[in-house]
């Protein structure tokens, strides 16, 4: 075991761009286009943006303060903020950031599968949807093809974590220009195809459908995508935020992660509904690919119509395929880092602890790639679990004070921007609100679900709240009663340890 040197972003652009990878992932590509066509169009553009500000802006600015005032990772930062017996408040985010990672890694082998589908001309046999749907079902019947693309993610993914933040940093400065370019190709070119069909798109993805504005599911759809989407609550502000330089602004930072995510959800948006809609043969045949699910949407639907274009859909699919590596990649990414950085701080060696949870996150996800169904009963279990630590976040604000951490770790003297007294009243009112919302929602849909596959006679289906807690409730058990003493000894102190919030260190000076 050795001390790891601290390490610093050369840049705000650099600090920015990384978060931004963090936050966007494939969840901008192909469930925020099928979420705003489904739910109102600019209804659910409306409050997509108002809980933008509302839910994930705030709890980021929350993350990078703590991070960059603890200077560790999860578990030292909330057992620093909220006390030695909170230690498993932090445990938990680590572990759903890292849960959320097994399976995740196996969604990025498969966009890396359909890069090389598309690259190498494999797509253009398939003509119609019957066809894609049985090379997506040959491809995911075959667990050790689907486990060769996880274990290629998993390497890529370690491979820049290895090298730290500067490597991080070097990778997302050429990942999201790229993923940014890429995307605005995909998005202009079906105009040049048929400009009526993908303006038709553009009508479901903006124009608002006023009825849904009146619909309680439109909101809670709005909400928990901009809380996914822009990672808050994940930890990974936190994490990134240890790397923050002494004089770099929480607010305005916290702001252009969360615009910069829209951004690119938006690009995304038109890019899909405007590339469907104009090879559709009809605006029922366009809804009927929207309709179809993540993947469905994606690896049937999407690539049957570039499969249609000839060659013009062997560079667009190669170019989509690829922004959607990018994009898995730049999560993945900070998945692992945010597992690497607690472990750093219990004293691990970083390129020990990258080797070890490398081959840890590649084993666990191994269940995932052998069945769909288990990675979609962990991405509701974990992915709801996203939810409760960014209620946590809120909670440790709120212990500390919620006045004093915005006067005191965000408006600090290097702030670019000041923080207004609206700040507190979503911490303290309008969040625990959302929360309740969000996860009543939750429960009422998933108590109405009829296609839940209960185990007979028990009354346990995959995706049942039962299920859910369970594993929630072993996990917590063992984070609480059995971890938590041993971790938080284990940790290493940072600059607020003793609980001197007011006593600023010079950790950037160290560097």
């Amino acid at each position: 075991m050795a001390d790891e040197k601290p390490q610093q972003f050369s840049s705000r652009l650099g600090l920015i761009l990384t978060t931004i990878g963090a936050a966007v992932g494939t969840g901008n590509i192909w469930r925020f286009p099928r979420e705003a066509a489904a739910n109102g169009g600019g209804s659910f553009m409306i409050g997509w943006l108002l809980f933008l500000f509302a839910w994930s802006i705030p709890l980021l600015m929350a993350e990078f303060a703590i991070g960059k005032k603890t200077r560790l990772g999860t578990i030292g930062a909330m057992r620093d903020m909220a006390g030695r017996n909170f230690t498993w408040l932090g445990i938990w985010m680590m572990w759903v950031g890292t849960a959320v990672g097994f399976y995740y890694a196996v969604v990025m082998g498969w966009t890396i599968r359909y890069f090389w589908i598309a690259l190498s001309g494999q797509m253009s046999d398939a003509s119609d949807t019957t066809e894609t749907q049985a090379l997506w079902d040959n491809f995911i019947g075959s667990p050790f093809e689907v486990i060769f693309f996880q274990l290629i993610a998993v390497a890529f993914s370690a491979f820049i974590v290895y090298n730290g933040i500067s490597g991080i940093e070097k990778a997302n400065m050429v990942l999201i220009p790229c993923l940014v370019a890429f995307l605005i190709v995909a998005m202009i070119y079906p105009f040049f195809l048929n400009f009526e069909g993908a303006a038709m798109g553009l009508k479901f993805l903006f124009i608002p459908q006023w009825e849904y504005l009146f619909k309680g599911e439109t909101w809670i759809r709005a909400l928990t995508q901009s809380a996914w989407s822009t990672s808050a609550g994940f930890g990974m502000a936190i994490t990134y935020a240890v790397a923050m330089r002494k004089k770099e602004d929480i607010g305005l930072n916290a702001f252009l992660t969360g615009l910069g995510n829209n951004s690119v959800s938006l690009i995304a948006g038109v890019a899909v509904l405007g590339t469907i809609f104009a090879l559709s043969d009809s605006t029922a045949e366009g809804l009927e690919a929207v309709e179809a699910g993540s993947s469905g949407l994606t690896f049937i639907h999407l690539t049957a119509l570039f499969a249609s274009m000839g060659t013009a859909g062997w560079v667009i699919g190669s170019i989509f395929f690829l922004a959607m590596s990018f994009a898995a990649l730049t999560s993945m990414v900070s998945t692992l880092q945010g597992c690497v950085v607690n472990f750093v701080d219990m004293g691990w060696e970083r390129k020990e602890a990258v080797r070890y949870i490398a081959v840890a996150v590649a084993l666990a996800g191994i269940p995932s790639a052998f069945s769909l169904e288990f990675l979609d009963n962990q991405d509701f279990v974990w992915g709801t679990g996203l939810i409760v630590s960014g209620l946590m976040v809120a909670i440790v604000v709120m212990k500390f004070g919620v006045s004093r951490f915005r006067k005191e770790l965000i408006n600090t003297k290097y702030a670019d921007i000041q923080i207004g007294k609206w700040w507190e009243y979503i911490i303290k009112y309008v969040f625990p609100i959302e929360f309740i919302l969000v996860f009543g929602f939750f429960i009422y849909e998933k108590l109405q679900d009829k296609n839940d596959s209960p185990i007979e006679g028990m009354g346990l289906g995959l995706f049942t709240i039962i299920t859910m807690i369970v594993q929630w409730a072993m996990i917590l058990i063992i984070f609480i009663f059995v971890l938590n003493n041993r971790v938080a000894d284990a940790t290493k102190k940072g600059p607020v340890s003793d609980g001197n919030f007011d006593d600023d260190v010079e950790w950037a000076e160290k560097v």
